[in-house]
């Protein structure tokens, strides 16, 4: 691990400022991510800037009926808040199935959004990696893909971002706020996360310098009537080989509204628009459900050790929103 320096911030200004223009700092939330990496190599900054006593860490109901949700709100707080449980379910849900308790203790809603893709070849400096070393080349397209993105890559990175959370955000139209020396800005998460195309190194659309402050979840009634389904390899305290975000809104067995997002098939949270424009006013049933899933799919692009992921996702939508229609039929 390079020796780096450490400062701690203690207003949202100051923790910008001890950044601004140095490319070799990080900010530092619960170092879930950032200090696994630093101690493989792959991240190597020259100073780490704790944010964790930023007065970022309340969940607070917006004027519109939306929550606002600091920067260091921590993953168990998030989990936990009887807001997010009431309002946003699937949320609560995606944030339980992510880490241990231990880890969702000290991991921070900022950055989960920032954390960086599990890709084997990411994560070991002997190996190529565009999104490491950009134009060193991408192995994984002939190697070890399994877990690997189905939708939106490209020949120069098919790795897929790991977040739970982020999955559920992507679905309630989640807008991501930041500080920079300029000022505040804001993001929808769908503009947050840059397509891979051919600069995979670039992740997010934030100015550089910027610091996460909060994310804020617009009012969305059908939200209340949501659910995160997750695939993994193991039991538990394993990243996704597929996962969905999913709310419904059924009215006398026709779709009114409907949400959908997946997790671990692209480099970022995917929202199934596709998908969700062939549901609005159909039958609420499986047949349309699946039919909406092939649509969405229907642009995938498998590797050969991981079209699997087409039809796994395919029934991970036609049971999560089965089960939905089901609860809205009682």
């Amino acid at each position: 691990m390079r020796e780096f320096g450490y400062q701690r911030a203690y207003d949202v200004s100051g923790a910008v400022a001890l950044l601004d223009g140095d490319g070799e700092a990080r900010f530092l939330g619960g170092g879930t991510n950032l200090v696994d990496l630093m101690k493989t190599g792959v991240e190597r900054p020259a100073l780490l800037v704790d944010v964790r006593e930023l007065p970022l860490n309340r969940i607070e109901p917006t004027g519109d009926g939306g929550l606002r949700i600091g920067a260091t709100v921590t993953n168990s707080d998030l989990a936990a808040h009887p807001d997010v449980r009431l309002r946003y379910p699937a949320l609560a849900q995606a944030v339980l199935a992510g880490a241990s308790g231990q880890l969702r203790n000290m991991a921070t809603v900022g950055g989960n959004l920032l954390q960086r893709t599990r890709c084997g070849y990411f994560a070991d400096v002997t190996s190529a990696c565009n999104k490491r070393t950009p134009g060193s080349g991408c192995p994984a397209l002939t190697g070890e893909h399994h877990n690997h993105a189905v939708l939106g890559a490209s020949d120069h990175c098919v790795a897929t971002h790991p977040s739970d959370m982020g999955v559920a955000l992507a679905a309630f139209d989640a807008v991501v706020s930041y500080e920079t020396a300029d000022g505040p800005g804001e993001l929808t998460l769908a503009d947050f996360y840059l397509p891979v195309g051919q600069t995979p190194h670039l992740e997010t659309a934030l100015p550089a310098g910027a610091l996460i402050t909060g994310v804020t979840l617009p009012p969305a009634p059908v939200a209340a009537h949501s659910r995160y389904r997750k695939v993994r390899e193991r039991a538990s305290y394993a990243f996704a080989i597929g996962s969905i975000a999913a709310a419904l809104d059924v009215q006398d067995g026709l779709v009114r509204d409907v949400r959908l997002a997946f997790g671990a098939v692209a480099s970022r949270p995917w929202r199934a628009r596709t998908a969700e424009r062939a549901l609005l006013g159909a039958r609420a049933d499986a047949e349309n459900f699946a039919a909406a899933a092939d649509a969405e799919l229907a642009e995938a692009k498998p590797l050969p050790h991981n079209g699997y992921k087409v039809t796994l996702m395919r029934n991970l939508v036609v049971a999560g929103l089965s089960e939905l229609a089901e609860e809205a039929a009682r």
